[in-house]
């Protein structure tokens, strides 16, 4: 039999092997997706670490929408972000410290942590060699090898004591940014052609300032470095629920050791579906730039965004990226304060037309998608409508939007594996899943 046809053949068979009728779901009480009817999720695990507030029960337990708030060890969102934009610092490794610990740090042990972090930035010389040699791949998927290749060179990477996970939560912290930069250079020159600077991170620099300076040598201002700090901090966490940090609790729970649970949570980040939406909502906005000729026509951009709801304009997905959320009703607060952050770098770089076209697909874009569901379910902007916008106008590139996620969210994941492994009574991680198939009886080979 040829071979091409038996991958067809295989492939095509699968359609009735995995059919499932939606209403079996519903008679055996399966949640799917491991979510409840009313769309809230399936409660599975209990954690100290983040906590994120879209909705809140009624008397009768019915979904109440209510505006959004997300709580990092619990201090809300909000309070931890004002007082850095009002003193005009960076924060990204107080909030790493605080998750990490459950603890904010005072001023002596907050610069211990930064000169930790900096001296564990640098790369060890065969990790560059295997960079280099992987020029022109996916760099999540770089991340993830090298991830998993420093597991060769831990003295003790099976160590799940607590002293030697956070020793190798900090490393990975501070190597995600050095991995993430050296990657985007090769991939630069190998791809399209550019010319290959290494640049090695420098001392006394902040992370944010750090990635900064080895993506773009010293084409970048003060603001570009602040907004990506506050970036980092609002990605840092989003509750052990979220798909990755999921992941990577499940994976913990099998005790396996940390580089492979941090790579599994790196391949979960990576689909579309969850860290690579950015680049979905900042396609969509250079799309309606062209689409719409009038930023400031309510009415134009309606019957566009009805018609791609319709599935008759742009990728006829019948999606408007960026606009709502799993748990958020009201608002997503990464969104409120990502969208006061984006008028504000909007200014600094002359964006202000386009800062003002996206808010408006914001409006409209919730607007419409109500009138389409028929006014059931409330939605809001999610983190990913503005981070893209945010991310360009500083001068990144697409190509590394999700790794700069997962530079934000190693945080997170590193906590929540260190808390997967620490409370008493854990248990392996281990749903069930029903066979409806029934059972066959056996035809011996030469019978088929």
């Amino acid at each position: 039999m040829n071979k091409e046809y038996l991958i067809y053949k295989l492939s095509d068979e699968v359609k009735n092997s995995c059919k499932i009728d939606k209403e079996a779901f519903t008679k055996f009480n399966v949640k799917r997706g491991l979510r409840n009817e009313d769309g809230s999720g399936v409660l599975v695990g209990l954690t100290n670490i983040g906590n994120v507030v879209g909705y809140e029960r009624d008397e009768q337990g019915k979904l109440k929408p209510t505006e959004g708030k997300l709580y990092y060890r619990g201090y809300e969102l909000d309070d931890l972000v004002t007082p850095l934009l009002k003193e005009k610092r960076f924060g990204f490794e107080e909030v790493a410290f605080l998750l990490l610990s459950g603890q904010l740090p005072d001023k002596e042990e907050l610069e211990a942590f930064r000169e930790l972090i900096n001296d564990n930035m640098p790369l060890d010389h065969r990790t560059i060699t295997h960079i280099i040699e992987l020029e022109g791949s996916n760099i999540m998927n770089i991340l993830a090898r090298c991830v998993l290749e420093m597991y060769t060179f831990d003295p003790n990477p099976d160590d799940i004591s607590r002293d030697n996970l956070m020793r190798q939560s900090i490393e990975l912290i501070a190597k995600f940014p050095t991995i993430i930069a050296y990657a985007y250079n090769i991939y630069r020159h190998s791809v399209q052609g550019r010319s290959l600077h290494i640049r090695h991170p420098r001392e006394n620099l902040s992370i944010a300032e750090n990635f900064l300076y080895m993506m773009k040598h010293e084409n970048y201002s003060e603001l570009d470095a602040r907004m990506l700090d506050l970036l980092l901090i609002i990605q840092a966490e989003h509750g052990g629920g979220n798909n990755s940090t999921f992941t990577v609790r499940v994976t913990s729970s099998t005790r396996t050791d940390t580089y492979s649970s941090i790579a599994a949570g790196i391949g979960s980040l990576k689909g579309p579906l969850h860290g690579g939406a950015n680049i979905k909502v900042i396609n969509m906005f250079h799309h309606l730039k062209e689409a719409i000729k009038d930023w400031t026509n309510v009415s134009e951009l309606d019957i566009y965004l009805k018609r791609m709801l319709n599935k008759e304009a742009y990728d006829k997905t019948g999606l408007i990226y960026g606009i709502g959320h799993a748990v958020y009703t009201l608002s997503d607060p990464r969104a409120v304060e990502l969208k006061r952050l984006a008028g504000e770098l909007a200014k600094e770089k002359g964006r202000e037309d386009e800062y003002n076209f996206l808010k408006l697909i914001e409006q409209e874009g919730i607007k419409c998608l109500q009138e389409h569901r028929g006014g059931s379910k409330p939605a809001c902007a999610n983190l990913d409508f503005y981070s893209g916008f945010i991310y360009e106008m500083i001068g990144l590139p697409q190509e590394i939007y999700t790794p700069i996620f997962a530079m934000a969210r190693i945080v997170g994941w590193t906590a929540h594996r260190i808390e997967e492994l620490n409370f008493e009574g854990r248990r392996i991680i281990r749903p069930a899943y029903k066979n409806i198939l029934g059972e066959l009886d056996y035809t011996p080979l030469m019978d088929r």
